[in-house]
């Protein structure tokens, strides 16, 4: 990967083999500054599900990858629009989606993909020489945004990326970490800035009303899958035979029992 020169290469290699197994080249207007490979869920799949009998959040720690989720790649510019790449491994360089505004406010210094709303869906946040803070959400997987299904933008949104929100400080951004400093079990977003360490918390009212609606969420879908089960359940007998192989003493033990029978 070059991130001072405008042509940058991008390689999927074989972990088992070492082997290329694709090669991509692009031409850039400016020097690239991040390069993030990140994954998202798809159409097919949901961020956070409460319905049916299923809910879970999409995570890159999936039980053997069972969700459907996309490698994208993220490239940050320092003079140009920052893109997000989908689905490289299918696509290669040809499907890209544009962070909208990420060109405003000076270059793009750093670059962080994460959950920071706790929804199942890695949002894209951004630290500018232009001491902004931008984050971005994707609006594939999970619940489509309300004011897009009001204004009736959602279905030509999908797939693309929105500014959620931004934040201004008194210095340029250099670098973003999403760690738990605090060690109560929430993640801080530490943010280093040209003049010091920002530290920005989530509001504890907000993440327990939060959990508190996950818990409810998730005890209805239980009782909705136990009101869909079958009401009367029959248990097989036990086989004899199998008994015995389980439990040779008892079987035994049983047997005497019926002979003393017999003989009183």
């Amino acid at each position: 990967l070059s991130h001072t020169i405008s042509l940058s290469h991008y390689l999927s290699l074989s972990i088992t083999s070492t082997v290329v197994l694709q090669s991509w080249n692009i031409q850039q207007d400016g020097p690239i500054s991040t390069v993030l490979l990140f994954r998202l869920p798809t159409d097919s799949s949901e961020g956070y599900s409460t319905g049916g009998c299923r809910t879970s959040i999409d995570s890159d720690a999936g039980a053997g990858g069972d969700t459907l989720e996309d490698y994208n790649l993220l490239v940050t510019s320092t003079i140009e629009l920052s893109v997000v790449y989908r689905d490289v491994l299918k696509n290669g360089l040809n499907d890209q989606a544009i962070l909208p505004e990420s060109d405003q406010y000076d270059s793009v210094l750093c670059a962080l993909v994460t959950d920071v709303d706790f929804d199942g869906v890695k949002e894209v946040l951004l630290g500018t020489y232009g001491q902004e803070l931008l984050c971005y959400k994707s609006c594939t997987g999970g619940a489509p945004d309300p004011e897009a299904m009001e204004s009736g933008l959602a279905p030509r949104l999908q797939g693309e990326f929105r500014l959620l929100w931004r934040r201004s400080f008194q210095s340029p951004l250099l670098s973003m970490a999403y760690v738990d400093l605090t060690c109560d079990g929430l993640c801080e977003l530490a943010v280093e800035s040209l003049k010091g360490l920002h530290i920005l918390q989530h509001s504890l009212t907000q993440t327990a009303s939060l959990i508190l609606q996950r818990l409810r969420s998730r005890a209805s879908a239980l009782e909705k899958c136990l009101a869909q089960s079958p009401a009367g359940v029959e248990l097989a007998e036990p086989d004899p035979e199998m008994q015995a192989a389980e439990d040779p003493d008892g079987l035994a033990r049983t047997d005497r029992e019926e002979v003393a029978e017999s003989n009183g």
